[in-house]
């Protein structure tokens, strides 16, 4: 009998904005069954990347639209201080264990991350710097 698959799931900005860019369709539709037939959120981080990202490739009006339609469905999921303790101890065990989810340039990912633990559900995502970082369950299509 198979694993059943957890009802909710935090969505990595790779794969939550993957069809809003050209090069992302594949990713897009790889990523697909791992949410279907589930309800998922996005951390906050997520919106700033993809709004920052935007801004930086000066995105025109229709494709902004679209990002603020798919922003606007999503349940985002906003720091506090629950978050923001969870984020410290997940960096404290990254550290201590040595695993590249502690260096500075993973800042960003260390929050979403942090937002799959503190919910206590997986993570979707096509970055391998998540596997194996403590606490954290991770979905992904990317082989070993």
């Amino acid at each position: 009998m198979g694993t059943a698959r957890a009802p909710v799931v935090v969505v990595d900005t790779n794969v939550f904005g993957a069809d809003l860019v050209r090069r992302g369709a594949a990713l897009a539709t790889l990523y697909r069954p791992f949410l279907e037939g589930r309800s998922f959120v996005v951390s906050f981080q997520t919106v700033a990347e993809l709004t920052f990202g935007a801004a930086r490739k000066d995105w025109g009006p229709v494709r902004l639209g679209r990002l603020g339609e798919r922003i606007a469905r999503a349940e985002v999921v906003w720091a506090g201080p629950e978050l923001l303790r969870t984020y410290v101890e997940l960096r404290e065990r990254c550290e201590r264990a040595g695993h590249g989810l502690a260096h500075a340039i993973h800042d960003s990912d260390r929050w979403i991350a942090a937002t799959a633990i503190r919910l206590g559900v997986p993570l979707v995502s096509h970055d391998s710097v998540f596997r194996a970082a403590p606490g954290l369950t991770l979905e992904t299509a990317l082989t070993p």
